[in-house]
């Protein structure tokens, strides 16, 4: 795991391109995607709706370089754990439920025909919320000869595809785009159902501060897809393609209020990132803070994704004097919140925090200090 209360790890892994000369006996290109934090826009992108992620410094380095022996050979340097395969074989193989599935999965719908030597390092916190994943992806896809230009729609596209059919995870692309399409000094935001995007210069005299639960609960997976198809059956009940067609007034057609409760949380999002959005191009932080509690709470009772510890971390958060605002972010039951404040108020709002949290369950949080980075890109 990366990260620690003083900050962020910027900058590639020390030592990373001399222990891939080590093991392989030849020298790499080295790649970087970074992770990616969401803003405002919570579980819109698989509904076409609207999001507004930054990209992060933590990212995923991926070290390659092409072998003669026609093997895909990885190993992660976070986890001390290596795979290899005949690339001939990569069409056949089936999930190994570990990490590797990401980077067969890229190989895979790359349609990859020569042999690489890869070496991954990431300082994206896994389990977070922060997209190790798709940083992981993207910067796999470069590493493995993608031809493309950055930023490319269709490098977050063939990610998307590679999670969606090997990995079988409906996840819309917010996060491969965010990895590939960030900013520096801006949000992006994105029309899921357009895929047309426009940077939002985030205001100056503003913190952004990640705080990690160090929780993930079992059924974040399982509930992620029940909620993918419980939006589908909504969409369904109000005769629309995607709850992104649909409108406030047609709530009353879904009789389900199960169903009702998820359609709500969607559609009342993506006018969330509109007014925040707003608020970011009027340089005022406080009404910035104050969709994103709101954007906390329907989550919390609407889509039912936060958890105790999540909730805990956000209702502290904004009692403490200087947060503007304060929401879960990711996929939920666990992972990071976003925190927005006065750049004075950092210190004491991670002591304070910190404090709270360890007392009521035993856990001392990781912070992490964002700014909106810029997106993937060979740097070697």
């Amino acid at each position: 795991m990366a990260g620690s209360p003083s900050g962020l790890i910027a900058g590639p892994p020390h030592g990373l391109i001399e222990r891939f000369e080590e093991k392989f006996r030849k020298s790499p290109d080295l790649f970087r995607a970074p992770g990616r934090v969401n803003l405002i826009g919570e579980h819109t992108d698989y509904n076409a709706g609207l999001v507004l992620p930054i990209a992060i410094e933590l990212a995923c380095y991926a070290a390659a370089a092409p072998n003669r022996d026609s093997m895909l050979r990885v190993h992660s340097r976070n986890l001390g754990l290596a795979g290899e395969w005949p690339v001939a074989s990569l069409t056949h193989l089936t999930q190994q439920h570990d990490w590797t599935d990401y980077i067969v999965g890229i190989a895979r719908e790359m349609r990859l025909e020569r042999g690489y030597d890869l070496m991954v390092e990431s300082t994206v916190p896994l389990g977070s919320g922060l997209s190790s994943s798709a940083a992981l992806e993207v910067s796999t896809a470069m590493a493995l000869g993608w031809k493309g230009e950055l930023p490319s729609l269709q490098l977050a596209l063939l990610c998307q595809r590679a999670e969606n059919s090997f990995l079988g995870i409906p996840c819309g692309i917010m996060d491969q785009y965010a990895s590939i399409f960030g900013c520096e000094g801006s949000g992006v935001k994105l029309d899921c159902r357009s895929l047309q995007s426009e940077q939002v210069q985030l205001p100056s005299g503003i913190a952004l501060v990640a705080v990690n639960s160090r929780v993930q609960h079992a059924l974040a997976q399982s509930a992620y897809r029940a909620r993918v198809e419980e939006c589908a059956a909504a969409a369904a009940a109000m005769g629309v393609k995607t709850l992104r067609d649909a409108r406030l007034s047609q709530l009353r057609l879904i009789t389900d209020g199960r169903l009702q409760r998820r359609a709500r949380h969607v559609l009342s999002e993506n006018h969330r990132v509109v007014s925040f959005v707003a608020a970011a191009e009027e340089g005022d932080p406080r009404d910035m803070g104050r969709w994103m509690i709101e954007s906390h709470r329907s989550l919390r009772d609407d889509y039912e994704v936060s958890c105790t510890e999540v909730d805990f971390l956000v209702d502290t958060a904004i009692g403490i004097e200087g947060v503007w605002g304060a929401r879960m972010t990711g996929g939920g039951f666990g992972g990071c919140t976003i925190n927005l404040m006065e750049p004075s108020q950092v210190e004491e709002f991670e002591q304070i925090l910190s404090r709270e949290y360890y007392g009521a369950f035993g856990l001392e949080p990781l912070f992490y200090r964002v700014t909106a980075a810029g997106g993937a890109a060979k740097i070697s």
